[in-house]
């Protein structure tokens, strides 16, 4: 250790000292983030309203940090929440252990769980950084009708796994994949 150690250190101090300080006005001035950001989860759902999410488990198992916890239920004829046998009756994403890597979206097989730009998760309340299944579900576009309901985009999930952007278009409903396949 040298003498003008110190000194050395002070000279480094001193030089910030007069420079102008940056300032980001953070909840103001919005900084945005990339287009391809993996921020919080979204559940998507068909063009009518249905889930795409058929509870078969498989984000969950891909989830190397075990914060997805999913419990399929059956549909019936009387209460239908996706085209499919089977719907998410119980879907959590938990964010204290969430590290946002991507292999839950890369395992969905509907494509019903896809991550938003959204990057603001922190809170003060553990209990709030417990995502649920209605927190977690797309909002619903005009033309769009709540679930239950029956299928209204063809007869079976195979309409609405192949056809869904041809039939939407059909039937008059809002079409956000149908951009893409155009």
């Amino acid at each position: 250790m040298s003498v003008f150690d110190p000194l050395k250190g002070f000279g480094v101090t001193f030089s910030t000292m007069f420079k102008k300080v940056v300032t980001e006005e953070y909840p103001e001035n919005f900084p945005g983030t990339a287009p391809r950001y993996h921020g919080r989860h979204q559940l998507n759902r068909h063009p009518d309203g249905l889930e795409k999410c058929v509870g078969c488990e498989l984000c969950a198992w891909a989830c190397p940090a075990d914060a997805i916890f999913v419990e399929g239920g059956d549909n019936t004829d009387d209460e239908r929440y996706s085209p499919g046998e089977r719907y998410g009756a119980d879907y959590q994403i938990n964010y204290l252990r969430c590290i946002g890597c991507g292999l839950c979206i890369e395992a969905c097989p509907t494509r019903s769980l896809t991550m938003l730009n959204d990057f603001e998760l922190a809170d003060d309340d553990r209990q709030r950084l417990i995502y649920t299944k209605e927190q977690l579900l797309a909002p619903l576009l005009p033309g769009m009708e709540q679930p239950p309901h029956p299928m209204r985009l063809g007869d079976n999930e195979q309409d609405y796994y192949v056809n869904a952007p041809f039939l939407a278009r059909k039937h008059g409903y809002p079409d956000s994949v149908g951009e893409e396949l155009k």
